[in-house]
Order: structure tokens, then C-alpha cells, then sequence
């Protein structure tokens, strides 16, 4: 049935000199990049009502459609893939942003020969760079391949010749900010520039079956440049993440159509390019012959993946009136939290020391599951003594004294056995317990403290075999009211020499 256009009286049209934006009306600033006084009258044009035409392809039952066509394909790079979801979908278009040198165009260059065959093609166009500066990074890090083709233009016409020319499987553009369509007056990198460059790439890799990778910028605030439509014309958007003085470097799942946002990659950076970390725990962990004070060890959660972590505490007398509190790789307001605690239900004196905490390895530890470690590194730099070399703790700890539950326990505990750690403190009802590790329940402060093994004294509790051959330690809380320490038994009381209990009256 051919379509029929009817054509209403003509109104007047608004444009933004600055990104392109078309308004409904003229209105002093622009909605989209709000600036002022860019809306300008261009004309009037018809307004057109198109009714039903022909349509490219017949609607069929969903469970006819060949889903073998959009079969994922690996790119050779097992970190990537995690977060991916197995591979590249064909016809996918995914955007990776990430803050300067943390090594995006590195990444994806070795993307890029490793995921090129006879079969597949790959083209790199790079914007920011000339070829002959790709090529002198490809001869560094080893990204040789007969099958991948380089080259450098800011057109977005010239873009599209190449992707005709070459006919590739793979499309890697670095970056989308850089592009420019000549039908657009507006400065590249702009979001008019943004989007068009976008819609014709995405248009581009639907009709060929072509996967894209996208290189997007990101701004002060860590977010992604360009228009928020961006992110919603795009399959997949992976964050980049790392400090640029450490060696770990971190892509998150953000939005992925074709499977789940809850893994990330690792990845180390060093002299010869990127290379994926299948287990990155050895990088969060300091080798030593024997323990000192103020160190504890805990597992966080980075999606899915567990990762062991160290804690680290200095306290010193303080020299001035307020005391300092500095923290890397820690929140500020989780650390005042935990300090709050300790003083309070640990009848620890803090008010008048300096207190330093970090984390090992640049590592930034967020949840709320590594408080018991943070309060447990507290204790022992307070007192001088160290805890256990293979002890981990895991939990969240209250503004009340109590440890409260976190969730993957088990993936966690499952984590610090495989690494060799025999001895965790854990919430109550851990879940199951692995096999020649020792898993003691704590639920407050106190119980923290007097659990440590090894300090000499009888045993708090005898461990009680779980079902699958670890040992599980009883809680045993003494009753009584009275100082915080009341509760501690006296085979802990050897670590708190030199505390100062708290009255809580």
C-alpha cells in the first residue's frame, strides 16, 4: 500500500546555532546545551503527517527468528569477554569511556589484532592520532596482523567509505568525540555531532552485521561526554576505571544488552601494553616474613568477583589541637563511622592520635563489608600488636557494636581458602563453610577482639565440624552489663593491655 502524505499549513522553525537543537518554539536559552541566545528562526517548513507505508520485513513469531545470527564472537581477550558477555554480538555497538592515560586505546588496539582472522576483518580508524603514532604503539606491545586496518580521518563521510572498502567485522573508532559530519555546522564533539555521528555508525553496523567499539571521553566528574542519548543509542557501555599511578585497571559492565552488568575485568598495565589478570588478589596483598601491627586482610566484591584486599592502619600521637584523619583507597565518612565505633564499643582511646588508613595496591574498597577489617586494623595499631597473618574478616559494622550480615559470604569465604587463609571472622550464619578453614561468628565489636586465635589462654568455644569438613567457632557471649570490655574473655584481654575502657554511662 503506497503512503499518503498530507501536508499542513507551514509554521515557523527553530534551530541552536550551537548544537544543532530544534525547538518547538524560540525560548531564550537552549534546553539541550543550555546556552543563551543560540535559538535562531530558520525558516518555515511544512509540517508533514506520514500514514501507514510498506514495511522492510514481515513481523514473525519471535520463536522463528534465527538467533544463531547474533551469535557472540570472542575477541581472544578472556577479561574482556567476562564483561562482555562472551564475546562481540554482530551488529553491536558498545562505547568504552575512561579517563586520559588509563590506556582505552592500548586495550582496544590489542582488541583489535587479536580479534582479526582471514575471515573477520578488523578496522581501526584513530582521530586523535596519525597512523604512523598507531603504528609505533602496535610495534610496542606486540598488535601486528595482516587483517587489521589502520587509518586516521575526523569525516564521518570518509568513515563510512571505509567501512565500505574494507568491509570489515569489527569496527574500532578512536574516538566518537573526534568525528564530524560536514552536514552539521556545529564543532565536533559536540552533541549534535555526537549524535548524528552515532546514529550513523549504529545504522551502519545493523545493516552489515558489523560489531563497533566506541572510544568515549568522560568529564570531571568521571561521567561520559556528549548528550545522555548517547548511552541509550548504544548496545553496551563498559567503564574504564584505574589510577594512573598503579598498575590495576578495571572495566565495568554499565548497560550490556546482552548479558549482565555485574562483572568487571582486570587488567595490569606496564611497559609492554595491557594483559588480562585472572586473578588479581596478589596485587591488593603485601609480602612479608612476619606481621606488624595495624595490617588486616578482608574480601571485597568487584561485581561477581571476589577479591582479597589489605587493610592498613597507623595511629601516632598528634602534635596539634585537631587531630588528623587521613584515608586512601577508604571513604572519609566510613572511616569517622568505624573509629566512632571502636572508641565507643572497644574501649579504645583515639581522640588524641593521629590515625592513617589505607589500602594495598591502589585498590578502592567501598562496601560496607570491609568495616570489620577496617575496625579490626584499628585495634591492632592501638595496641601495637599484630593480628594474624592468616586471618581474614569479613562485615558490616553498626553504629550499635554489632557486626551485621553482608551478602556472597560464601563466594568470599570460598575465595580465602583457595588462596591458602585458614581462619575467618564472619557474621552469624555464614552459609557454607569450606572445607579445612575455620570460620568463627562474631556479632559486635567485642567479639572481634576476642576472637583472635592465637594470643595464648584456653580456647573461647571448641570449633564444631560442619557438614562439609570446615570448622564453624561458637559465638559464647558472656552476659552482664558494665564496661564494654565486660563481655571479653580474659584469653583476650592480653590485647587490649594499655586500653583505657570507655563508661557508657
Amino acid at each position: 500500500m503506497a503512503a499518503r502524505t498530507t501536508t499542513k499549513p507551514a509554521r515557523a522553525s527553530y534551530r541552536c546555532t550551537e548544537c544543532g537543537y530544534t525547538p518547538p518554539k524560540w525560548t531564550g536559552r537552549c534546553t539541550e546545551c543550555n546556552a543563551w541566545g543560540t535559538i535562531e528562526e530558520v525558516g518555515a517548513v511544512p509540517v508533514r503527517t506520514t500514514a501507514a507505508g510498506p514495511v522492510t520485513s514481515a513481523a514473525i513469531p519471535i520463536g522463528q527468528v534465527d538467533a544463531r545470527v547474533a551469535a557472540s564472537r570472542p575477541t581472544n581477550i578472556g577479561e574482556l569477554d567476562r564483561v562482555l558477555g562472551g564475546g562481540l554480538v554482530p551488529g553491536a555497538v558498545a562505547l568504552l569511556a575512561g579517563e586520559p592515560g588509563v590506556g582505552k586505546s592500548t586495550l582496544l588496539l590489542d582488541v583489535a589484532a587479536k580479534a582479526a582472522s582471514e575471515q573477520h576483518r578488523t578496522l581501526y580508524i584513530t582521530g586523535e592520532e596519525s597512523a604512523s603514532q598507531v603504528r609505533l604503539r602496535a610495534d610496542r606491545i606486540g598488535a601486528l596482523s595482516p587483517h587489521l586496518y589502520l587509518a586516521a580521518e575526523t569525516d564521518l563521510g570518509a568513515v563510512l567509505g571505509h567501512i565500505e572498502q574494507v568491509q570489515p567485522s569489527l569496527l574500532i573508532l578512536d574516538s566518537v568525540q573526534t568525528i564530524a559530519s560536514a552536514q552539521l555546522e556545529s564543532a565536533p564533539g559536540g552533541p549534535a555531532q555526537i549524535r548524528e555521528v552515532t546514529a550513523a555508525l549504529i545504522r551502519v553496523s545493523k545493516a552489515r552485521a558489523m560489531s563497533t567499539l566506541l572510544v568515549g571521553h568522560v568529564t570531571k566528574d568521571g561521567s561520559i561526554a556528549g548528550p545522555r542519548l548517547l548511552e541509550h543509542l548504544v548496545d553496551v557501555v563498559l567503564h574504564f576505571e584505574g589510577d594512573r599511578h598503579a598498575r590495576l585497571r578495571i572495566i565495568r559492565g554499565v548497560k550490556n544488552r546482552y548479558g549482565a552488568t555485574d562483572e568487571v575485568g582486570c587488567f595490569e598495565l606496564h611497559d609492554s601494553g595491557i594483559s588480562g589478570v585472572a586473578d588479581p588478589s596478589g596485587l591488593f596483598l603485601t609480602k612479608r616474613d612476619k606481621p606488624v601491627p595495624g595490617t588486616c586482610l578482608t574480601v571485597t566484591l568487584e561485581g561477581r568477583r571476589p577479591l582479597v584486599a589489605e587493610v592498613q592502619a597507623l595511629m601516632v600521637d598528634s602534635q596539634i589541637p585537631s587531630p588528623r584523619r587521613t584515608t586512601s583507597g577508604l571513604e572519609s565518612p566510613r572511616i569517622a563511622m568505624v573509629l566512632a565505633v571502636v572508641e565507643r564499643h572497644g574501649g579504645v582511646r583515639l581522640g588524641k592520635l593521629d590515625i592513617y588508613t589505607a589500602t594495598v595496591g591502589g585498590v578502592k574498597l567501598t562496601e560496607p563489608a570491609a568495616d570489620l577489617a577496617i575496625a579490626l586494623s584499628v585495634a591492632s595499631s592501638a595496641a601495637d600488636t599484630p593480628l594474624p597473618p592468616n586471618m581474614v574478616a569479613i562485615g558490616e559494622v553498626g553504629l550499635a557494636g554489632e557486626v551485621r550480615r553482608v551478602t556472597g559470604v560464601e563466594r568470599r569465604l570460598a575465595e580465602v581458602a583457595r588462596l591458602g587463609f585458614t581462619h575467618a571472622l564472619v557474621p552469624p550464619d555464614p552459609g557454607k563453610v569450606p572445607r579445612g578453614m575455620r570460620v568463627t561468628e562474631v556479632a559486635s565489636i567485642g567479639e572481634a577482639l576476642a576472637a583472635i586465635p592465637g594470643r595464648g589462654g584456653r580456647p573461647r568455644s571448641r570449633p564444631k565440624a560442619d557438614s562439609d569438613g570446615g570448622e564453624r567457632a561458637g559465638r559464647g557471649r558472656s552476659g552482664g552489663g558494665g564496661s564494654p570490655l565486660s563481655s571479653v574473655p580474659e584469653d583476650a584481654m592480653a590485647l587490649l593491655d594499655g586500653w583505657d575502657p570507655v563508661d557508657p554511662d
